[in-house]
C-alpha cells in the first residue's frame, strides 16, 4: 500500500489559497467506475471487467466460466452463481451489463441460457449492483457504430477501444467486454447519466 506525504488542507485554508491565486489549477477527477460485462450461457459464461476514469475506458480482466454438459443442471447453475459471486467480490463493480436473449428458433437451447441468466441476475441483486441488459444489436451499435456489424468487427473495436494488443479470447469474453462498453456508453460517465 502506498502512503502519501501530501497533507490535507482544511476547507477554509483551501478557499483562502484559491482566493489568492484566483482559480484552482485543476478539478479532481471523479473516482473510477468499474463495470462488469456478462455474455450469458450454460456451458460458457463470458465476463469482462473495465474501468472508466478520466474520460477513458481501461481493460482490467476478462475470462470465461465453463461448466460440463456431464454435470447436473443444478450443479452447473450453482457453479455459475459461485464464480460470478467471486468475480463481484474481487472486482467490486459499480454496474453490470449482460447481453439479452434474442429470438431463438430452438427453445430447447434457449431455456438453459435463460436459467443461467436468472442465476446471474440473482448474484447482482444479492450484491446490490445494477444490472442492465442490452440486445445484441444495441451492443454492436454502441461498440462499432453499426447495429449490423459482424462479430469480428465488434471484437476488433473492443480491442481498439480498450487499447489491447490482441482481440480478447475466448469469444465469449470479448462479447462480455462489448456489453460492458455498451453499459458505459448508455449510462454512466460517457453519457452523463449515473451508473
Amino acid at each position: 500500500m502506498r502512503t502519501s506525504k501530501a497533507k490535507a488542507i482544511p476547507a477554509e485554508a483551501e478557499s483562502k489559497a484559491g482566493a489568492r491565486t484566483g482559480t484552482r489549477s485543476r478539478v479532481p477527477a471523479p473516482p473510477a467506475s468499474r463495470i462488469i460485462g456478462i455474455d450469458p450461457g450454460l456451458a460458457s459464461v463470458g465476463w469482462g471487467v473495465i474501468e472508466y476514469s478520466g474520460g477513458r475506458l481501461r481493460h482490467l480482466d476478462h475470462g470465461c466460466v465453463t461448466t460440463s454438459k456431464d454435470e447436473a443442471i443444478q450443479d452447473r447453475l450453482l457453479a455459475i452463481h459461485g464464480a460470478i459471486a467471486e468475480l463481484v467480490a474481487l472486482w467490486k463493480p459499480r454496474a453490470a451489463a449482460m447481453e439479452s436473449l434474442y429470438f431463438w428458433k430452438n427453445v430447447t437451447s434457449a431455456l438453459p441460457v435463460a436459467e443461467a441468466k436468472g442465476v446471474i441476475h440473482l448474484v447482482f441483486a444479492q450484491a446490490g449492483i445494477s444490472l442492465m441488459e442490452f440486445s445484441p444489436t444495441a451492443i454492436k451499435q454502441a461498440v462499432s457504430g453499426s447495429a449490423r456489424a459482424e462479430k469480428d468487427q465488434v471484437q476488433e473495436m473492443v480491442r481498439l477501444i480498450l487499447g489491447l494488443k490482441a482481440i480478447p479470447k475466448p469469444d465469449h469474453a470479448a462479447d462480455a467486454l462489448a456489453a460492458a462498453i455498451c453499459r458505459a456508453n448508455h449510462s454512466g460517465p460517457l453519457s452523463g447519466a449515473p451508473l
